[in-house]
């Protein structure tokens, strides 16, 4: 197993990937949370749309943490040298669990750095509009560090999806459907799942990091479920990449 999680810290560190999206989140934190802070200043007074405003580190965060995921292994499917890691290492369960681990510690940074940097952008422009900011150092830790461990678990899903979809596109595609579009439509009026949308995988990351406390679960709670999700997505992911061939 060690040399499973060698190989693969190193196919991270040898790759622009994970550097490209990295840079290309961070760009998008700064431009989202910005855009935000320009809401109209009787809204953003308000304890609840400050949490939403300083949480777009979080979504983002977990965003790019799950598209890092899911290509970390539909890019060797794509370019076929999965093949020769398969033949180094025959145990396929391995290296998807490698996959995992090593997509959920980089998550974690993704996750980390982008809610530091909401918070820290949204902080400052509701404070040059002078606006109060209500939050407290408990807000604060929330959206940071569970924003850490929101990216840190959706980059495990994202591992399991990419395993089960194979192809890059599709499986890239997906995942920001289904967290731009999908879950909101889902979970919003038009279909009617009311207070069950709390229990989907994107709520429960926001559950994670402190947003919405009156209508999402405690983050505690939140944690757990979206653990669920990404064991659940890497065990199917590695299933079926045990039984598929990869020629």
């Amino acid at each position: 197993m060690r040399a499973e999680l060698r190989a693969e810290l190193l196919r991270q560190r040898s790759t622009r990937t994970a550097l490209g999206l990295f840079g290309a989140m961070l760009g998008l934190v700064l431009l989202a949370v910005l855009l935000h802070g320009l809401l109209p200043a009787e809204s953003l007074g308000e304890t609840h749309t400050q949490l939403l405003v300083f949480g777009r580190g979080e979504f983002l965060g977990a965003l790019f943490a799950a598209l890092l995921g899911a290509m970390s292994i539909t890019a060797e499917i794509r370019h076929g040298t999965i093949r020769s890691t398969f033949l180094v290492s025959p145990r396929r369960e391995r290296v998807v669990v490698a996959k995992v681990a090593v997509s959920v510690l980089i998550g974690a940074g993704f996750g980390l750095a982008a809610g530091a940097l909401g918070v820290g952008v949204g902080a400052a422009a509701l404070g040059a509009r002078g606006i109060d900011v209500r939050l407290d150092g408990g807000d604060y830790a929330l959206l940071v560090f569970g924003a850490a461990g929101a990216a840190a678990l959706w980059a495990g899903i994202g591992v399991g999806v990419g395993a089960l979809v194979r192809n890059q596109v599709p499986a890239l595609i997906g995942i920001c459907a289904w967290l731009l579009f999908v879950e909101g439509l889902l979970a919003g009026d038009l279909v009617g799942l009311g207070t069950v949308g709390r229990f989907l995988p994107g709520a429960a990351a926001a559950a994670v990091s402190g947003q919405d406390p009156q209508l999402l679960l405690a983050p505690a709670e939140g944690f757990v479920l979206l653990a669920s999700y990404a064991a659940a997505w890497a065990l199917a992911g590695a299933i079926a990449m045990s039984r598929r061939d990869v020629g």
